[in-house]
């Protein structure tokens, strides 16, 4: 188990291969180079912020805590709003009209092929920058330089960390799902006085889990389960430590946490998906064309 207090995490820059200004608080992460891998943030967006339609290899949810993003034809994510984006899917372009707050999970999904780390990600642009260039999501290689000309960022860096070209997985979602919790009800959980449930969605065949808890004065939860819980409202104890907004704990498989709460507490609960069994698909050249 590893709980961290996220209110005194330094907010960092970050995104800087796509355009505008991105700030982001790194909650949790997990083991790069691993095919289970996550990284759990909180990013700040300034109104200048674009990142291009595009689409990734791993999965990822969203949360909207403040301000409104705008995805075009995917929808717009207002406050309390949760987003799965799936890989293979493509959404966007996304920009805002003011600055705004989410929370990101994003993680490696039944596809198998993994998730970069942040260190992958500035290593990987670093290298880049000497043989081109990051405008507005996309990055440009210079004149000259071998490999296609222009490409997503992003893909761009992962090409050349893994030093091979991008198969993206097919789409199991034509669209991302945008799921609006102010539309579901509260359910107790029979063997948790004071607890409350909104599942809001599992996803593919590996079980990604999105869903919100809340929890009565003086209840308390019982967390289980490989998964991450944030806090974003309440407050209490969890295993002896504080719990407070942002207030993050990760739970591997066989793992339980008690979460105490002093006066009436929300917590986001994501369920990572198992894993277990599934190796890194094979290269092929003839996909990757």
């Amino acid at each position: 188990m590893k709980i961290v207090q996220g209110d005194e995490i330094e907010w960092v820059r970050g995104l800087e291969y796509r355009g505008g200004t991105f700030h982001f608080r790194n909650l949790m992460e997990g083991a790069p180079g691993s095919i289970d891998n996550f990284q759990l943030s909180m990013g700040r967006n300034d109104k200048d912020f674009v990142s291009p339609r595009h689409r990734h290899n791993f999965e990822q949810f969203r949360f909207q805590l403040e301000g409104d993003l705008d995805f075009a034809r995917d929808g717009i994510m207002t406050p309390g709003m949760v987003g799965y984006f799936p890989e293979g899917t493509s959404y966007g372009p996304q920009t805002s009209e003011g600055t705004a707050t989410t929370f990101v999970l994003q993680f490696g999904g039944s596809s198998g092929q993994g998730y970069l780390s942040r260190q992958e990600v500035k290593q990987g642009m670093e290298a880049l920058r000497a043989t081109g260039t990051f405008e507005g999501g996309a990055y440009r290689r210079n004149e000259g330089e071998p490999g296609k000309r222009n490409m997503d960022g992003f893909q761009a860096i992962w090409e050349h960390v893994n030093g091979r070209p991008l198969q993206f997985p097919k789409a199991r979602y034509d669209k991302p799902v945008m799921m609006d919790q102010a539309g579901y009800e509260w359910v107790p959980l029979a063997d948790q006085p004071g607890v409350h449930e909104k599942l809001l969605g599992v996803f593919t065949e590996r079980r990604s889990e999105a869903g919100v808890l809340r929890l009565d004065a003086g209840a308390t939860l019982a967390g289980s389960g490989r998964g991450l819980y944030l806090a974003y409202r309440g407050g209490g104890s969890v295993d002896g430590k504080p719990l407070r907004p942002l207030t993050t704990v990760f739970l591997e498989r066989g793992e339980k946490a008690s979460f105490r709460a002093e006066q009436e507490t929300e917590l986001l609960h994501f369920g990572l998906p198992d894993l277990r069994g599934l190796e890194r698909p094979a290269y092929t050249a003839e996909a990757a064309e």
